[in-house]
Order: structure tokens, then sequence, then C-alpha cells
């Protein structure tokens, strides 16, 4: 590991390679945590030592930064406690460290009751969970067989976000539940299935939809579960950890008691979950299914809304209606994820059924020449133990200048297709490493890219009476703010979270200097200016802002975890903590 900012010779070696796996968990969760803190308080990284002090308990964290990073990719020796008068205390545990800074974040204000105690608790899961992951990986080196290069990318997130305190807290699944389920141990499932009488069903889909091949919704999925029903009733596919939860929900015990819900148990072949956990993937099936699944992951638990399955639908009728046709024309390297259809149980008496309806089902198309996609989020992500990142590893084979090229093949062929079609359209993809998708040609060459989640659709304000327009409808679907939180969302979304993660990546492997990375993202961006305002009124409005701005939007996990907010149900105002932090880019332009 080299450092663009500060080497230190007698640095100590990298813990996350630690023998122990233990020890590879702990100190990535205090280095997450050290990340959060520093960037939502708002404190400079040094080069050297750094000390943290939590004048509420007295105490200090102590480290040394061992790579300083622009873009927020820091790198920490071992973490230390000590008291208010230097003296040491012994080495920092991660749920210590994190009931520490819970108390001083406290301290300051805005904390609820009860939610410093859950995080603590969810961060020793955490630790548990990435300790068993990172042995599981080191033991088991080989792709196994069948498991292709997209599903491989899905897998490789072992640490999780690396800008939050618990990032691989699950809460209800068990060792033996998390073998099955984790996509980090290459877990495998078969779907749990439920028939519900056609009255309490609603579906939709698109007509015509090439990944539906012709079928109906009903069709489609009873054709995946391979059993028919010759009732007439509709089958309905489950996440078993959702299937064994639903019975407890009185809207489900209800149609389960009066029989118009039957569960049926397991059917039908193995899915393998992608690095959402809820979306499963199949090889050989003609589409992926992105289920509900109530744990709380991060921020928030993962249930579809009745907007959400919607506003798939609407998105492909949009870009299918030519909504979007002078991005495509521009950028046909670049598509956007379609999903084509869902189904999800009602509720009786309620024509128009729950928003979170628990049992249901989007359908997503398997985009064309998927082997070649691969999630940047698997890229980039750390492999403890294991040597460069998966990106890392391509570049390094790809001989002097990669990272350079890497990097401005990416800015062209993912980040400025998202910008151009937000200036055509209004329509901001909430694109972070996990949606985002990146084309590879046989060199390891980004040539192309994709958005993925019928969730992630922002629509500037500005744009909405253009949109319904071409919709004809009266209402749209897509999460329609104003335009400066539009803003806000993809300047911490596509750039910070998403473009600058490869920056980061790059340069903690010690392929490039982020300074000299950032310069090419700069000028990249700056060569896109004219297209981006030929696409629409002040289309290039965000892109100078990237360039010139002193500070930029910034999401605070942290904070946003300690003040108890659910990102899927919280308004679209307040979705999520958010700060102004320096912006990496300014004076980048050469």
């Amino acid at each position: 590991m080299t450092s663009n900012s500060a080497v230190h010779t007698d640095a100590p070696a990298d813990r996350l390679d630690a023998a122990s796996p233990r020890t590879s968990a702990e100190h990535a969760h205090l280095e997450a945590l050290l990340r959060c803190w520093l960037r939502e308080t708002g404190t400079d990284v040094p080069a050297g030592q750094l000390r943290v002090p939590l004048p509420a308990t007295g105490l200090t964290l102590a480290t040394e930064v061992l790579h300083r990073s622009p873009t927020g990719w820091h790198r920490f020796g071992p973490v230390s406690l000590l008291r208010a008068d230097g003296v040491p205390v012994g080495p920092a545990d991660p749920v210590l460290a994190v009931a520490l800074v819970a108390q001083e974040a406290a301290a300051r204000g805005g904390v609820p009751a009860g939610e410093a105690d859950d995080l603590v608790e969810r961060t020793a899961e955490s630790v548990r969970r990435v300790t068993g992951y990172v042995a599981h990986r080191r033991a088991e080196t080989a792709v196994p067989e069948g498991v292709n290069g997209f599903l491989d990318a899905e897998q490789a997130l072992l640490l999780g976000h690396l800008n939050h305190p618990a990032p691989k807290s699950r809460d209800g699944v068990s060792v033996a539940e998390d073998a099955a389920y984790a996509p980090e141990l290459r877990g495998s499932f078969r779907l749990h299935w439920f028939a519900a009488d056609e009255s309490v069903v609603s579906h939709d889909a698109v007509a015509g939809s090439s990944s539906l091949g012709g079928r109906d919704t009903v069709a489609l999925l009873a054709e995946l579960s391979e059993r028919r029903l010759a009732d007439g009733r509709v089958l309905i596919p489950a996440h078993p950890w959702q299937a064994r939860d639903l019975p407890h929900r009185p809207r489900i015990a209800a149609l389960l008691a009066d029989g118009r819900l039957e569960a049926l148990g397991e059917l039908g072949p193995r899915w393998w979950p992608t690095s959402s956990l809820r979306t499963v993937y199949r090889p050989d099936a003609p589409v992926m299914l992105k289920l509900s699944l109530g744990l709380r992951i991060t921020n928030s638990r993962r249930e579809s809304t009745r907007t959400e399955l919607r506003r798939g639908l609407e998105i492909h009728r949009l870009l299918d209606a030519g909504y979007a046709a002078g991005t495509e024309l521009a950028h046909p390297e670049f598509h956007v994820v379609r999903d084509p259809a869902w189904l999800a149980v009602d509720e009786p008496g309620r024509a128009a059924g729950p928003e979170v309806t628990g049992l249901d089902v989007a359908v997503r198309e398997v985009p064309a020449g998927i082997d070649a996609l691969r999630c940047l989020v698997g890229l980039v992500a750390p492999r403890p133990g294991l040597g460069r990142s998966r990106l890392g590893e391509l570049v390094a084979a790809s001989g002097p200048g990669a990272a350079r090229r890497w990097v401005g093949d990416y800015v062209d062929h993912v980040l400025v297709p998202m910008l151009r079609l937000h200036a055509e359209t209004g329509i901001g993809l909430e694109a972070h490493q996990q949606n985002t998708l990146v084309r590879l040609n046989e060199r390891g060459e980004v040539v192309g890219g994709a958005f993925r989640d019928n969730q992630g659709y922002y629509l500037a304000a500005s744009h909405l009476p253009g949109l319904l327009a071409r919709a004809e409808a009266d209402t749209s679907t897509l999460a329609v703010v104003d335009d400066a939180i539009v803003d806000e969302r993809l300047s911490y979304y596509l750039l910070r979270n998403q473009a600058l993660a490869v920056v980061g990546c790059l340069a903690v492997d010690g392929l490039a200097s982020e300074e000299d990375l950032l310069g090419v993202v700069a000028e990249r961006l700056d060569a896109a200016l004219g297209s981006l305002a030929d696409a629409g009124p002040d289309g290039d409005r965000l892109a100078r802002r990237w360039l010139d701005a002193d500070t930029l939007p910034c999401k605070g996990n942290l904070l946003t975890r300690l003040h108890g907010i659910d990102e899927v149900l919280a308004p679209l105002d307040a979705q999520s903590v958010y700060l102004d932090a320096p912006n990496p880019l300014r004076g980048a332009r050469r």
C-alpha cells in the first residue's frame, strides 16, 4: 500500500491483512468509524499522527494516518485509546469505540434515546459477520464452478460500506441462515412460494417486453416456480427469511387463516443473492427477481413500496417512448436496466393495496452480455489478506498509464451518460456503487455501463410538467423533489460514492496518486461540458459545480444511523443527514 500524500517507512503492517480474520474485521470497522466521524464533524485529517478527542468521556482515539485521501478513502494504522492527559489506556475495540463516539454525538444533541445502544449492538454483530466472511474467502479463494464474472463481482463485498459504522449488520439472520443467504459466503437457496387467490393480488407488466418473452407476470412466475396450479391461484415467490417472517404479520396471517393465501414452501431450483441480498440471480433464468426483505441492512429495511414497484414500469415506458432519446443516441454504450413487471399481495378491502406489501416481487431483465458486466462495488472492494482489489488487479496487469486510462474511460462511459440523462430528462439516478454496473472488454477496459434499481429515480421538479405531458399522465411515481435536492443527491451518489471510489481505490492499491487521477476526472468532465449544455437548459450546471465549488454535499451515514432514519420510508427531503465537505475536484483542472 502506498500513499499519495504521506508515506511512513516505519509504518506498521496493514492490519486489514492481519493473519487473524478477527483482527482484520475489527480494524476495518475502526477505519470506517474514523472516516465517518472525521468527515461528519469536518475534522481535518493530517499526515502522520491523528488524535480524535472525545470530551464527553474524557478519552481520545489515537492512530497514524497511513494514507491521507482527498476522496475520503483514508487508511489508518492501529487505533488506541488515550486518557485526556495522554496516558495510554490500550488498543481500541470497534464496539467500544462506536459506543464512545455515539456518546460524543449524543452530547452534541439530536440522537434519539436508544439509537446509540442499538448501533453498538449492530456493530458487534457486523464485526462477527465480517470475521466470518474474511475467514471464508481466505480459505476458499477459487471461484466456484458455475459462478460467472457478473456473479463473482456481486459476491466480492466482504467489508461492506467503507463509510458506515456497522456495514454488515443483518438483524435476525442466524449463522446457519447466513451461510445460505450471504453473497459473501457464496450462498444460494431455493425460493419459498405462496399461492394466492386472484382477488388479493395486483400485478402489472410492460406489454411486449422482451424479458417476459410474451408471458404476463403470472405466467412467468409460474414457470420459474416449476409448479402449475390448476385452480387459478397465483404463485408468488419470497425470500426464505421473509417467508418465515410473514406469517407473524397480521395482514398475512389473516389471509393464511381464511385460505386466500397458502404457503407452499420451497419450489424450483436454487438462486444466488446479488450484492443487495434481496435481488436474486440464476444464470439460466430469463430474468432476475427483486424481493422484499424486512431485514434492516445499514440504514433501512429492504421492503419494496407499491410506488417503487410501479416506478420501474414508469421508467420502462418512458424510455420506450423515447423520453431519453438524446442520451441513448449520444451514449449507446450506457443502459438503464429495465424492470418490466411486478406482482404484490393486496390488503383485503383496500383496492389500492398497502404501500409496503411485504409479499411482492419486481421482475428485472438480465442485461445483454451480462458476463461482461461488473458491479462497481465488487470491483473496488478491499480484499483483506488476498491482495489488491479486483479493479487494482485489472489495472496493474494493463501496464503503465492504465490507471489514468481506466479512470478516463469510466468518466466517459459511465459517469457522463448519467449526467447527460439528468440534463436531458431531469431524471437523477441514485447510482451508488452497488447500483452501478461497468461493462468491460476482454482486456478489462471500460467500454460501457448500466444502472439498476426500481427505487432510485429522482425527478427534478422543474421537469415534472414535461414528463407528465410526454407520458400523457396526471401523476408520476418518480421521487419528485426540488432541483436543488436532486443536485445534492447526485453530488453524493454519482460523484462521491461512485466515481471518486474508483480514484480512491486505485490510489490505495498503489497504482497512481489521487491528485493525478482527480485531474483526469476533472479533464473529462470539462470536456463533456459542451454536450451536457446542449442536452437541456442549464444542462452543464451540475458538472460545473463539481469542478468549481469549494464544498459539495455528502451523506453522513453515522449521523443518519444515530438519528434512527429509515431511508426507504423517510420523507424525500429528509432521507438522510447531509452535510457539506471539501470538494476534492476543486483546483484539479489543468
